[in-house]
């Protein structure tokens, strides 16, 4: 059999790209359904309007109550996120958290089938959403833990930007197909009452359940930690705070890795979420336009993210998170301040910042791992979503406090950027034992 070679041994190749999949496998639920089409063109659309709803106010309620749902589903996953990842470490059963969690998130997608074109049904629209959104990073968690699993020191960065890279790619393929299908005018069928979007729901758990099945026919379970069974989900929140303050004492850099990260992971999801904002409002971009930039951003991003992998294995995941980060800087400056260029400018210097986003995401993931504590995998990523989502405000609010300043929708980018910026700084202040190639991880004590 084919494999990848490494420093303890050889990694089967079928493992590793069963593992991977499963970024391609559940990407349509980010692109899909989430940001691109059932959200945005379907949920805010004036099928919800209320009868006789004023247009603005309609949208600012429709938004609003989006906005609401999605940020109860962030305290929700912070909340519960490292300790359902910690449980799934002690009982060595992270494969089948994710079988269920992958399971449950399937049924939301098929679920939203139900979710028909009348102002009565946008609650369970969103709520199903916001359910699917929680799934989702707790499925996540475990996943990303699970690359320990499927990799070494010298395969981890290569096997994490490999899943990433499927991952764009995979929502770039999704997507067109949702355009082809409209193109083709859904083959005849009858679209109305929102039968077209409810459809690519049902196509999207489809299309989870097509690609994520080899990672738990190829990918074994992990072993148990050695610390015995949890005592409950209470006693799990004790031992959460307990383990915090052992990383805070035996592996400080992980935990100041955490919140660094944290800081710019939310720029790079600005990046994305107002990246299409900026385009259409700041650069004049038409609707065609705006999408041809959004797949040819994904398809960049796919594969500089491929290619970054490599890299994290020879310099370190730190230095492409930093390179990354200062050219997404300095890109986004040029967006700002070059905008007299026209068009030509967003197209270059957004297309270079699009392609930085996924090799530094993916180049984190790497870090974390290789900086986990042994046994602790899952626990440490539920902490990774955890601090991410209680930084999620930050990119929010400097886009807006920049807008509403100086009342032009372009400086919003320097607040994105401002954001990135001071995680690469506080990034700088943080060192490692990757940093120095060390393959050994920190074993906490018990």
């Amino acid at each position: 059999m084919t494999t990848i070679a490494a420093e303890e041994g050889r990694i089967p190749r079928k493992r590793v790209i069963s593992w991977a999949l499963w970024d391609w496998a559940t990407q349509p639920f980010n692109s899909v359904i989430i940001t691109f089409v059932f959200t945005a063109l379907y949920l805010t659309s004036d099928d919800f309007f209320r009868p006789g709803e004023d247009h603005d106010a309609g949208v600012a309620r429709l938004t609003a109550g989006l906005g609401l749902a999605m940020t109860i589903a962030g305290i929700g996953v912070a909340l519960v996120a490292p300790v359902l990842g910690q449980i799934a470490d002690r009982t060595g059963r992270r494969k089948r958290w994710l079988w269920w969690m992958t399971v449950a998130l399937v049924i939301t997608m098929l679920a939203l089938f139900f979710v028909q074109a009348a102002p009565a049904y946008f609650a369970l629209g969103v709520g199903i959403i916001a359910v699917g959104a929680i799934i989702s990073e707790i499925a996540g968690v475990n996943y990303n833990a699970m690359l320990v699993q499927v990799s070494t020191p010298r395969t981890m960065g290569r096997v994490s930007g490999l899943g990433w890279g499927l991952g764009y790619l995979g929502g770039i393929v999704a997507l067109v197909l949702v355009v082809v299908l409209d193109k083709l005018e859904w083959f005849g069928m009858d679209t109305s009452n929102g039968m077209a979007y409810r459809l690519i729901a049902v196509g999207c758990a489809v299309w989870t359940l097509l690609f994520a099945w080899p990672l738990f026919a190829f990918v074994p379970e992990a072993e148990a930690a050695p610390r015995g069974a949890s005592g409950g989900i209470l006693h799990a929140y004790v031992l959460l705070w307990h383990n915090v303050r052992q990383l805070w004492h035996e592996a400080r850099p992980t935990l100041w890795f955490l919140l660094a990260s944290a800081v710019y992971r939310d720029g790079l999801a600005g990046v994305f979420a107002y990246g299409a904002v900026i385009a259409a409002r700041a650069y004049d971009f038409a609707d065609t336009d705006v999408i041809l930039f959004g797949i040819a951003a994904n398809l960049v991003a796919g594969v500089c993210t491929i290619i970054a992998g490599r890299l994290d294995d020879r310099v370190g995941p730190r230095q492409v998170i930093i390179v990354s980060l200062s050219v997404i800087v300095v890109s986004g400056l040029c967006v700002a301040f070059l905008h007299g260029l026209g068009n030509i400018t967003f197209w270059v210097f957004g297309l270079v910042l699009s392609g930085m986003v996924g090799p530094a995401q993916a180049a984190s993931r790497s870090l974390l791992a290789r900086v986990s504590p042994q046994g602790r995998e899952s626990e440490i990523f539920g902490l990774y979503a955890t601090t991410g989502r209680a930084a999620s405000f930050l990119s929010p609010g400097a886009w807006t406090v920049m807008i509403v300043a100086t009342g032009v929708t372009l400086w919003g980018t320097l607040g994105i950027i401002s954001v990135v910026l001071a995680g690469l700084v506080l990034l700088l202040f943080v060192r490692t034992p990757a940093d120095r190639g060390d393959a050994a991880r920190p074993v906490l004590a018990e």
